[in-house]
């Protein structure tokens, strides 16, 4: 019965010994490329001044734009896919929340206050 256990136990550490370990977030050039932060140019979010309902979401380029509003906490909780400027907020109570916005392959984040 020892042998069993002994012979376990080595074939257990052989097993061991031949790994090549763990290696936890292994990444390529390419995928920390990905990973920085290009802020898109001429980015600017701002309430009308008429209504506090209507966000504008403009910059330099102009393309189509994924806006995506979080809580504080993190918690997601509009998304939407602008084509034009408009972005219509009405749904969102008054606090403090974080606007990230895609466009093309570029990402910013902003603080937002609805008063």
């Amino acid at each position: 019965m020892k042998k069993i256990y002994l012979l376990v136990i080595f074939i257990g550490l052989v097993c061991v010994s031949f790994t090549t370990g763990i290696q936890a977030q292994v990444s390529t050039p390419q995928e920390q490329e990905k990973k920085t932060i290009q802020n898109i140019e001429g980015l600017r979010v701002f309430q009308s001044s008429a209504t506090r309902d209507i966000l504008y979401v403009t910059s330099d380029l102009g393309l189509t734009k994924t806006v995506t509003i979080y809580t504080v906490l993190g918690k997601k909780v509009f998304f939407k896919v602008l084509i034009g400027t408009e972005l219509d907020i009405s749904n969102l109570n008054r606090g403090i929340y974080v606007i990230k916005v895609k466009e093309a392959d570029k990402f910013s984040t902003k603080k937002l206050i609805i008063n």
